[in-house]
């Protein structure tokens, strides 16, 4: 008949194919600015961690595909029915109350479509929860309306980071080359290619950090410490901002990430007041070499102590040997 009928397998390829397009479009029509959103974008932003690239594959080969073709065909069938079952086109309505064949199809697709999107969902779920041995740990506590960070195993505690004065308003932040409403005072220091575990918590109401170029999206909630984690691919400095409605000051409580290398963080950590993790390393080591010396020197002295009193005892019984017979 010269007409090819796709399969619905088909039609979800290339309606998937379709969407990914949509989106390389808007990628190319703005340009990406790295860390940060892009004016006028469509897509995620760009992923500059593992996870965050899971999750953007995740969104546009599973999620889009999928709520696609599940619009187009309930557009479709509200114009066929609109079209077929008009009361012009249609005077003698039906007699029938149900269809037992719709009415079990309707019910096992839609379960079976959770069940495909569940498996993909539960496996990057994994990836969140499945942390790498961190390298380094930080403790992010969200107050109104700024954050605090702590290195906790550096000995760095404290470290406030709110948003610049001349971020609040758009004319102030392009005339001083700041991010609106997303510069800071002091970033959130990490090193390139680590693994960084960051402990959430929140001091006064319930916050979220987040940021979208590596993935991360934690509730902040006063007397829990939540955990997440991420691994950053390049230097650079990265934003986001708090994600949970905290009061009048929520939309001015950004997150600035700045990735430094390792030589520039433990430079940082130092410059701050903290020991580095080889610092603490030979500290630990020397320690180690001073109770093991501290312990020889223990046993030495026990075991001279014990040699002394064995060579006096002979001595002391033929004493009192000799000195028996005359008290007799």
């Amino acid at each position: 008949m010269g007409i090819r009928r796709l399969t619905l397998a088909g039609w979800g390829a290339a309606l998937g194919a379709g969407a990914t397009a949509l989106m390389s479009a808007g990628m190319a029509f703005a340009q990406d600015k790295e860390g940060m959103p892009t004016d006028k974008a469509i897509h995620l932003q760009q992923g500059f961690a593992e996870l965050k690239h899971d999750a953007i594959w995740f969104h546009n080969i599973v999620l889009m595909p999928v709520i696609t073709v599940i619009t187009l065909l309930v557009l479709v069938l509200l114009i066929w029915i609109i079209v077929r079952y008009n009361k012009r086109t249609n005077p003698v309505p039906a007699k029938f109350s149900h269809n037992t064949a719709i009415e079990i199809a309707w019910t096992l697709i839609p379960v079976l479509i959770l069940v495909v999107i569940a498996f993909f969902s539960f496996s990057l779920l994994r990836k969140y929860n499945d942390m790498p041995t961190p390298d380094v740990v930080v403790k992010a506590t969200g107050y109104q309306w700024y954050w605090t960070y702590d290195y906790p195993e550096l000995g760095v505690e404290g470290v406030e980071s709110r948003l610049l004065p001349e971020a609040r308003e758009l004319d102030t932040a392009h005339k001083a080359n700041v991010p609106y409403l997303l510069g800071v005072d002091n970033e959130l220091i990490v090193p390139v290619g680590k693994v960084v575990q960051v402990q959430v918590t929140g001091y006064d109401v319930i916050h979220a950090f987040a940021l979208p170029a590596f993935g991360l999206k934690t509730d902040a909630v006063p007397g829990r410490l939540n955990s997440t984690w991420f691994k950053a691919e390049k230097t650079g400095i990265f934003y986001g901002q708090c994600s949970e409605l905290c009061g009048v000051d929520h939309a001015f409580m950004p997150i600035a990430i700045r990735v430094v290398t390792p030589e520039q963080f433990d430079a940082y950590i130092v410059k701050a007041g903290g020991k580095t993790k080889a610092m603490l390393a030979a500290e630990a080591a020397a320690a180690k070499i001073e109770a093991e010396k501290a312990a020889a020197d223990a046993a030495a002295a026990s075991s001279a102590t014990a040699a002394s009193a064995a060579t006096d005892a002979p001595a002391g019984e033929a004493a009192v040997s000799a000195a028996a017979p005359a008290v007799q």
